[in-house]
C-alpha cells in the first residue's frame, strides 16, 4: 500500500477546519502536522492548540513531525493530544531511545527523523525499535523547498536495510514531493509521502493526490 500525508503547513489557517475537510474528501490518508520550535530549525508553526482543534475536525489519523529540541519533554503530550505517530530528529537528541520508550508507552507509532546532510547509517541501530522512518528530502525547517535528488539514494539503502534485515518499518519521505518525483520515490521503497503546497495549494486535490499515487 502506499500513501499520501499532506503537510498542513501549507494550508490556509484562516480556515483551517475547511481546509482539513476539503483534504481528507479528497483522499488524504493522513494529515501530517509540522511542530517548528524556532530552535532546532529557525522557523516557528504551531503546537498543541492547533493540533487539538484539527483533531475535533480531522477524521484522517495524525502524523506529527517534531521538529523541535528535547522532544522528550513533549512527547507524550503529543501522544495524548491525540497523534497517531510521533516522530522526532535524530540528530535533536544524544539518545533517541528515551523519547521513543515514552511513544511507545502511549500506545502510538514511533518515528525517528533524518535530515539530508546526516549520515544516513546512524539510523542503522534503531530501524528495528521504530514503527517508522522519515527521510527529510529537504532541510528541515521551511515548506515549498526543492526535493533533493540525492535523496534517492538514502531511500533504496533504507528499504534494502530494513527488508534485509526482516523488519517492518515503514518509511515516509518528506519534502519537495510532487507528481515528478512521486513515482520514483515509490519504486525505491517510500510507504508514505508527504506532500505540502502540492496538495493544498492545488485547484484540484482529488487530482493531484491521485496523481501522486501513480506509481
Amino acid at each position: 500500500m502506499i500513501y499520501i500525508s499532506p503537510s498542513l503547513l501549507a494550508a490556509d489557517f484562516t480556515k483551517l477546519g475547511d481546509e482539513v475537510k476539503r483534504i481528507e474528501e479528497a483522499g488524504a490518508d493522513y494529515l501530517h502536522l509540522d511542530v517548528m520550535d524556532g530552535v532546532f530549525v529557525p522557523n516557528i508553526s504551531f503546537g498543541f492548540p492547533i493540533m487539538e482543534a484539527c483533531k475535533k475536525h480531522c477524521q484522517k489519523p495524525l502524523d506529527v513531525h517534531l521538529m523541535i529540541t528535547q522532544p522528550e519533554k513533549y512527547v507524550e503530550r503529543f501522544c495524548d493530544a491525540g497523534a497517531w505517530s510521533v516522530g522526532f530528529h535524530i540528530e535533536a537528541v544524544d539518545d533517541p531511545m528515551p523519547a521513543i520508550e515514552l511513544i511507545r508507552k502511549k500506545g502510538v507509532r514511533t518515528c525517528l527523523t533524518i535530515n539530508p546532510k546526516t549520515d544516513i547509517h546512524s539510523l542503522d541501530p534503531y530501524l528495528g525499535e521504530v514503527d517508522m522512518v522519515l527521510l527529510m528530502s529537504v532541510q528541515a525547517g521551511y515548506g515549498g523547498q526543492g526535493f533533493i535528488s540525492e535523496s534517492l539514494d538514502r531511500l533504496c539503502y533504507l528499504r534494502e536495510t530494513i527488508d534485509a534485515r526482516g523488519l517492518k518499518t515503514w518509511i515516509e519521505v518528506d519534502g519537495g514531493v510532487n507528481a515528478k518525483w512521486a513515482p520514483e520515490l515509490w519504486k525505491a521503497g517510500a510507504d508514505i509521502l508527504v506532500a505540502g503546497s502540492a496538495v493544498f495549494k492545488a485547484s484540484d486535490p482529488i487530482a493531484t493526490i491521485d496523481e501522486l499515487k501513480q506509481e
